[in-house]
This record gives structure tokens, sequence and C-alpha cells, in this order.
């Protein structure tokens, strides 16, 4: 007989009836995305890092009141979101996030994301630059969207929005983008 994986319903089942190494190995699975998803919105190495940790344990402690056959994945990026905006706004910062550094070097290793591969060094930097002069709820829609790539329910999981509210802050703050870079929509 051989094992198999364990699919992500079994771990999170297993996870709530107190096997630790289950939640280790959905931690693993979600820790980049994760680390990334707070560095995003709390614009600190630090701060990401405290965020996720401290994500992860609140959604351990909450894995009860996780809705079963619910995707895991939003579910847990919305705690991280949600901490890390918490981070932010207890530190008092309204400073612009450093998408260049999220965008440049991403964490573990990833691969940069298609957008990224194409801009050229100079594109980016203007690009980047215009993102962070964008209102916090535009700059967070197309931060997840775009630089995350997460999916529109996935991006309205992780800040806690309806997907309408992320398609409309989305549209906005490209037509805001377009408008400061000087593109045609």
């Amino acid at each position: 007989m051989v094992d198999r994986p364990l699919d992500e319903a079994e771990l999170v089942e297993r996870a709530r009836r107190g096997d630790l190494g289950a939640w280790e190995t959905i931690v693993r699975a979600h820790q980049g995305i994760a680390f990334r998803t707070a560095y995003l919105l709390s614009g600190n190495a630090a701060d990401a890092e405290e965020a996720a940790q401290d994500a992860f344990v609140k959604a351990y402690r909450a894995l009860g009141r996780f809705r079963r056959g619910a995707p895991l994945r939003p579910w847990l990026l919305r705690i991280v979101a949600n901490e890390a905006k918490n981070r932010r706004r207890a530190a008092g910062r309204r400073e612009a996030l450093a998408l260049r550094e999220a965008a440049e070097n991403r964490p573990g290793g990833a691969v940069p994301s298609p957008e990224a591969a194409l801009l050229s060094g100079e594109e980016r930097k203007r690009l980047l630059a215009a993102v962070e002069r964008l209102p916090d709820e535009q700059r967070d829609a197309i931060a997840c969207r775009y630089f995350l790539e997460l999916s529109e329910a996935e991006t309205a999981a992780a800040l806690g929005i309806r997907r309408g509210t992320v398609k409309s802050r989305l549209s906005r703050g490209l037509e805001r983008l377009r408008a400061e870079l000087g593109e045609r929509p």
C-alpha cells in the first residue's frame, strides 16, 4: 500500500483535531504567498514576517470556525491581510508601500511575474512609483491582483471586500495609472 499525499481538506481536518504536523504542512504550502501579501500591505519585511506568523497562529486557533469545504487560501490570506493592515495602522504609517522590492526581489526565489519580466527597469520604476501614489484601497487591490497574481475572488477574500468592490477599485486604480503614465484606456 502506497501512502498518498493528503489533500488540503484532509490536512485541515487533521489540524482541527490537533495534528500539528498537518498544520505545519499547510503553513509550508502557504507561507510564501502569506509573506508576499503581508509585505505588500505592510510595506516592511519585518512587519510582514510578524503579520504572517501571527496570522498563521490566529488561523490555527480559528480552525474550528473555518467552513468545511471552503477554499483555505482566501480565508487564510484574509487573516494575513487583516494582520498586515493592523500593523500598518498601529504604527501610524501612511507611507507608500515598497512595491519595488516585492516585485524585484520576491521572497523564496519565486519567478518574477510576467508583468515584471516584460517591463524594462525604467518603465518598472515609473509604474511602481505611480502605484505607490494610489489611494490605499486601490493600491491594495492592484497589489493583490497583479503583483500577487490572486484571482478577483481571492483578492476580495484577502481584503475582506466584495468581488464587485475589487472590480471597481481595480478599474479606478488602473484608470488613474493610465492617466498618470500617459496611456490611452
